[in-house]
């Protein structure tokens, strides 16, 4: 459930509400680890895509601004497609972030 913890062996994650790509979408953010799991919510130079049923650009956006912007820039990003990235990278160089949501 969103706002709680899991423990993964010795590891806790903190689940965080994400939807925009899909109603209901999460990401898995394992503080200690500095690295956090987004789906299809965030990629490496892009975001998820909100033109399917159930997708929604607005509230994605404020997924990212409200909850993946607000981690550290050095979180490794793990996407459900591509290349790992980092906050920080994403931050800079992302066009769908860069100017239009911020830390």
């Amino acid at each position: 459930m969103v706002g709680e913890s899991l423990a993964l062996g010795d590891q806790q994650a903190e689940v965080l509400a994400t939807p925009g790509h899909t109603p209901g979408g999460c990401s898995l953010h394992f503080a200690s680890a500095e690295l956090v799991f987004v789906g299809d919510t965030l990629f490496a130079g892009s975001i998820g895509r909100t033109d399917l049923p159930g997708g929604d650009l607005p509230t994605l956006m404020r997924a990212l601004r409200e909850q993946l912007l607000t981690l550290a820039d050095e979180t490794i990003v793990f996407s459900g497609h591509g290349p790992t990235t980092t906050i920080g990278a994403e931050r800079r160089q992302n066009p769908f972030i860069r100017g239009s949501v911020g830390r």
